[in-house]
């Protein structure tokens, strides 16, 4: 197929509906994890849940960068907002996100000077044009994103920028699937492995995992052809990795993004929200580049992060909860007043059901 409608042909699509009602057949109920939070938008978006069988159970997972990012990150970032020529700067999805206190909509209110980025080589550029500010950009994302936030720190290390600064939150999906699935309350029993961190790291990092587990795109037929790639897995017995999405991942990832990651970042534990601190699960900058740490740069005041109240974003990233478990959700959380990640984040489960499945 070439052109998005193909990936949407409604007729093609009931067929593997089909296909997987009459492979699902005898077999006992399926909870199956989409890890990537653009699979969660599209499954609500497209009505995959209803194409399915009802003891097929989809469970959105931790696959959203900025839902995952803690809040004692959030408060951290405040803290960088709040000193002086810190020019603070993030992509859009941040600001709403409440910290303990404040959020950094509310700190740019009040005269933060927060601005908001479509790229980190735009936060170099405006390190590059303010001489005397101190820019400091918001890392986050997976594998995904942080290859674009290496090579900006490569790029400001080659033009020798001294007032460029990152404040790493990155975070790596594997070692946070592996904890998953060692949780008795979830019992996940097959991964939708997420498509764009695929493409950099391969299928190879799955292979550890000791589920099923396909890799598929995010459009209706990727979504159910992955599904049912699972389900034939489980049913004869089968634990193994396969890639759904093969016109865009590749087996080794992209060796050159891989590459720029080993040589700008190292693997440390780190911080997700309601899920603890992971072993191995997080980037940090390395010494080589650690004048661009805003960690180490950066003297901050003691903060406290205050734990969250009524908000269920922890336990609904790990899949134990819906957002329609949360007595906050749709009423006194919404995206126009989110009280958690999970509603302010475009690939956030809450703002998924919230647009896609409430008002339905």
């Amino acid at each position: 197929m070439k052109y998005l409608d193909e990936f949407r042909d409604s007729k093609i699509a009931k067929k593997i509906s089909m296909a997987i009602f009459e492979k699902a057949k005898g077999l006992d109920p399926i909870n199956l994890m989409e890890v990537c939070g653009t699979h969660t938008m599209s499954i609500c978006k497209f009505g995959i849940r209803q194409m399915l069988p009802e003891h097929i159970n989809l469970i959105s997972g931790p696959g959203c960068p900025v839902c995952v990012s803690p809040k004692s990150y959030i408060d951290k970032a405040i803290a960088f907002s709040r000193l002086p020529d810190v020019i603070l700067t993030t992509f859009g999805d941040m600001l709403k996100v409440p910290g303990s206190n404040s959020s950094l909509a509310e700190e740019r209110a009040k005269g933060a000077n927060v601005k908001v980025v479509y790229s980190c080589l735009d936060a170099v550029d405006i390190a590059e044009e303010n001489p005397d500010k101190k820019i400091i950009f918001l890392g986050i994302g997976f594998e995904t994103t942080s290859p674009t936030v290496a090579a900006s720190i490569a790029y400001a290390n080659k033009k020798k920028l001294k007032n460029f600064f990152v404040y790493s939150g990155h975070k790596i999906i594997p070692p946070a699937m592996k904890i998953l699935i060692a949780d008795d309350d979830i019992n996940i029993d097959g991964f939708l492995c997420p498509a764009h961190v695929s493409t950099i790291i391969g299928t190879l990092p799955y292979k550890t995992i000791n589920i099923p587990c396909v890799i598929a795109g995010f459009e209706p037929l990727d979504i159910l052809q992955g599904i049912l790639m699972l389900v034939e897995q489980i049913a004869s017995g089968a634990i193994k990795v396969e890639n759904q999405y093969k016109r865009i991942v590749k087996e080794q990832g992209n060796k050159k993004a891989l590459h720029l990651l080993e040589d700008v970042f190292t693997i440390e534990d780190s911080e997700w929200r309601g899920m603890g601190v992971l072993p191995k699960s997080g980037m940090k900058i390395s010494k080589k580049y650690s004048m661009f740490d805003a960690e180490k740069s950066f003297k901050l005041p003691e903060i406290k992060t205050a734990s969250d109240k009524g908000c269920m974003c922890g336990n609904i990233l790990k899949g134990i909860k819906t957002p329609f478990d949360c007595r906050l959700f749709a009423k006194k959380c919404t995206p126009e007043k989110p009280q958690g990640a999970c509603m302010v984040s475009s690939e956030g489960t809450c703002a998924a059901y919230y647009r896609y499945q409430v008002r339905t």
